[in-house]
């Protein structure tokens, strides 16, 4: 393939700044802007006071795919080759010369490597430990921004041009297909997928690796491991995704939910020198990171799209060294003292200090007898690329009057034949930001119905029709929808810490001013103050975002409570 559309390709700088690189001119570390950057000496010079430099041979496997990065490599001279091994055998992702190195996002995190790396040429190469790597990033702004951005883009380079270490293979009509590639693209793994519908290949590869229709849907794992119908447990497991943290270790804080509020709070505790362990049941981003586009939040002024802004997030707090426990639910939250105890999903538990719980909300389901039947197969809770591959050019139901149903139907409606948003209310203008009720009003492909509902789901396998009620005319009328999108309302995730914290009726955490004296009294509330602004009846437990009672459902505010609540941490382990 063309060197391009592959790990050298480089978009600003060219030849020219890497060769006044070489030769020690002045370009700055923010003037190379490539995916494979060649690295300053003065930048060189600070790595080789962290690392140690040796003599490596020709075939010499320095980084192998599937196993832990635990060095930033830099070429001093000869020659990497970067490969990929995947169902279709390997594939060559290009080459770094004397003064490039080796790494991408998986060195900060210390999960294994997505791609491998081969010496070709003779030389000496520098091994900088990934702790100490870490560590140069925060202290020095520069040369941490031209790292961050280079590990980004790589990782960004693989996903967009299909080199997988992992393949899907499944059908878009099936509920299991649809959570595997849910959990891969939210966290950021390399994968393709073959589609049994609608796949040439696909026979070929179910035949090379011995794998019946019962088997699907199936991961393959670098061309070698096959996983049939896994658990996200087990996808997480067999990816060493958590294989990097230590259970024993007692930190100063754990941060249960990843959403825009717990990736708040995990890269303000962990850059202001706390160690901060992250718990997350499916991937970084929560609710908001299955939004296709946010365009309120404050300095994206063309928007983002949630599953970015919770990517950038998630690196952010790598680079200061928060660790993330994947596939990890909180089960339960030891209420005798500290250290507090979590308690998993896998039966395993984390220690800490201090606590903050940004769980979030999920979308309140239909009371509808059969709507698990569906899920998955025709009702979705989320918008994003893969649940709008499966409509086609079909019509679809938006369920919902909040910001991410006018999120979603503006979304769908670049693809789909038409959305029908239904409501229960008369207008949008109280739930849904103005400039999204704008968009919807303009497009021709969306159509609002206000005092209408679903009361009925229709279909075998998949979803094949609904019937709607609306209410302004007492009818109820069939239609032929096989694909309905429901972002109604929010239930909190809090049912694990009922009988641990104060909870109002409707299940949200009740936090500072909220806490009545009465309240504080029966929770048995030990010390003389009263619980800071954004703490719970339990001393050193904060809640932050849309678990909280009271907050305000919007992205940027989760994001703020998140980074004020490291404030009250350190309040908080000052006194223990």
């Amino acid at each position: 393939m063309c060197v391009s559309q592959h790990y050298r390709f480089t978009k600003t700088v060219g030849n020219q700044g890497n060769m006044s690189a070489q030769k020690g001119g002045t370009m700055t570390l923010s003037e190379n802007t490539s995916v494979n950057p060649i690295l300053p000496e003065g930048a060189i010079a600070k790595l080789r006071s962290l690392g140690q430099a040796r003599e490596v041979a020709v075939g010499e496997v320095v980084v192998s795919q599937g196993k832990p990065m635990v060095s930033f490599i830099v070429v001093e001279s000869g020659n990497l080759s970067v490969d990929v091994r995947s169902h279709v055998g390997v594939s060559h992702l290009g080459d770094h010369i004397p003064g490039q190195f080796f790494g991408d996002v998986d060195l900060l995190s210390g999960r294994p490597s997505v791609i491998s790396a081969r010496v070709t040429e003779a030389g000496t190469f520098l091994f900088v430990p990934r702790t100490e790597l870490k560590q140069l990033m925060a202290a020095d702004t520069q040369l941490g921004e031209l790292l961050l951005r280079t590990f980004i883009l790589r990782r960004v380079e693989l996903l967009a041009n299909g080199h997988a270490d992992g393949i899907v293979v499944g059908s878009r009509n099936s509920v299991g297909t649809l959570r595997i590639r849910e959990f891969l693209t939210r966290n950021g793994y390399p994968h393709a997928f073959l589609d049994l519908d609608r796949d040439k290949e696909v026979q070929s590869t179910m035949d090379a690796f011995n794998l019946i229709l019962e088997d699907i849907p199936v991961l393959i794992l670098r061309g070698q491991e096959v996983l049939r119908n896994p658990s996200d447990a087990e996808i997480a497991a067999y990816l060493g995704l958590n294989a990097s943290v230590d259970a024993e270790e007692i930190r100063d804080v754990a941060i249960v939910g990843a959403g825009p509020a717990g990736l708040s709070a995990a890269v303000y505790a962990a850059s202001e020198g706390l160690s901060a362990i992250l718990l997350e049941t499916k991937a970084p981003g929560g609710q908001a990171g299955s939004s296709s586009k946010i365009e309120n939040y404050l300095g994206f002024p063309t928007g983002i799209s949630g599953l970015e802004l919770a990517s950038r997030a998630y690196t952010q707090s790598q680079k200061f060294g928060a660790e993330l426990l994947i596939a990890r639910s909180a089960v339960q939250l030891s209420c005798s003292g500290q250290p507090y105890e979590l308690k998993t999903s896998e039966n395993t538990s984390v220690r800490c200090s201090a606590v903050v719980i940004a769980t979030g909300a999920q979308y309140r389901k239909l009371q509808l007898p059969n709507l698990e039947a569906f899920e998955g197969v025709g009702v979705y809770y989320g918008a994003t690329a893969i649940e709008a591959q499966a409509c086609g050019d079909e019509n679809v139901i938006v369920v919902g009057g909040g910001n991410s149903a006018g999120q979603a139907a503006v979304f769908l409606s670049q693809s789909v034949r038409h959305v029908h948003i239904l409501i229960r209310r008369g207008n949008l203008a109280d739930t849904m930001s103005r400039y999204l009720v704008q968009r919807i009003e303009q497009s021709p492909k969306i159509t609002l119905h206000p005092y209408t509902e679903i009361v009925e789901l229709r279909g075998g396998g998949h979803l094949e029709s609904v019937v709607v009620h609306d209410s302004s005319t007492a009818t109820d009328t069939a239609w032929n929808i096989r694909h309905v999108y429901l972002m109604t309302g929010a239930s909190p995730n809090t049912d694990w810490l009922r009988g641990c914290v104060v909870l109002d009726d409707k299940g949200f955490v009740k936090t500072g001013p909220d806490l009545s004296p009465q309240e504080l009294s029966e929770a048995n509330w030990p010390l003389q103050r009263r619980p800071h602004l954004l703490e719970t009846s339990l001393p050193g437990v904060f809640a932050v975002g849309d678990v909280r009672s009271g907050s305000v459902k919007r992205v940027a505010s989760g994001v703020g409570e998140g980074s004020l609540s490291v404030h009250f941490v350190h309040l908080a382990l000052a006194e223990g």
